[in-house]
C-alpha cells in the first residue's frame, strides 16, 4: 500500500521550479567576481539553469557525471548548483582553500568532466589543469570581456548559455539519485568523497 500524502519525489530541480512558480519575482542579490552587484530573480536562475543544463547535455553531460566547481557563493554558482544537479548529473563542488595537490587529486578520483571556476580561482585552474586530464573542458564563470589570460582556451560560462533557449523540461529522476559531492579536509590520508 501506498501512502497519499506526497504524489512525487523530491528533487532539486523542484526547489528551482517551485521559487519560480510562487515566488518568481523575489530578487536574488549577489556581488559578481567582476565587481558589481548582480540582481535577478528566482524565474530569471531558473530560466538560465535550464539553458545551463541543455549546455551541459550539448558538451556531453550525461547521468551520474561530475561536474566540479572552484567558485564562491554567487548567482552563477547557484545556477550550477540547480542545472547539474537538476540534470541528473553530480555537482562536485571543490574546497579552494585545499592544497593544490589535495585538490588534483579529488578532481582525479572524482573524475570531473568539467571544471567551473571563478575569475578568482584562474591563476589555480590554470596550475590544475595540466595535472587533470580526464577533464574534457574548464569553464570561466564570466564572460568573454572577462577572460583570464592564464586561461585564454576556456570555455566562457555566458556564451555557453546565450547559445541556449532555455526550453528545458527538467527529468523526471529517481529521488535516491546521486546530486551533489563532497570532499573531506582536514582527515588523515588523501581527502574522502561524500555522495550525497
Amino acid at each position: 500500500m501506498h501512502g497519499l500524502m506526497q504524489d512525487r519525489p523530491l528533487l532539486i530541480s523542484s526547489l528551482i521550479s517551485f521559487a519560480d512558480r510562487f515566488h518568481g519575482g523575489t530578487e536574488i542579490v549577489s556581488r559578481m567576481i567582476e565587481g558589481p552587484i548582480h540582481r535577478y530573480t528566482y524565474r530569471d536562475a531558473h530560466k538560465r539553469a535550464r539553458q545551463l543544463a541543455q549546455a551541459l547535455q550539448r558538451l556531453g553531460v550525461k547521468d551520474a557525471d561530475r561536474v566540479g566547481t572552484l567558485a564562491w557563493n554567487g548567482f552563477r554558482h547557484l545556477e550550477i548548483y540547480y542545472a547539474v544537479s537538476g540534470m541528473g548529473a553530480v555537482c562536485h563542488t571543490i574546497n579552494p582553500r585545499l592544497f593544490a595537490e589535495q585538490i588534483v587529486y579529488i578532481v582525479n578520483h572524482a573524475e570531473d568532466q568539467y571544471v567551473f571556476f571563478d575569475l578568482t580561482f584562474a591563476p589555480l585552474a590554470a596550475k590544475l589543469k595540466p595535472l587533470c586530464p580526464k577533464v574534457r573542458g574548464w569553464v570561466a564563470m564570466t564572460d568573454r570581456a572577462h577572460l583570464p589570460a592564464e586561461l585564454p582556451d576556456a570555455l566562457v560560462f555566458e556564451e555557453l548559455l546565450a547559445a541556449e533557449s532555455g526550453d528545458y523540461d527538467w527529468p523526471a529522476l529517481d529521488e535516491d539519485a546521486a546530486s551533489s559531492l563532497c570532499y573531506t579536509s582536514g582527515t588523515t590520508g588523501n581527502p574522502k568523497g561524500v555522495l550525497y
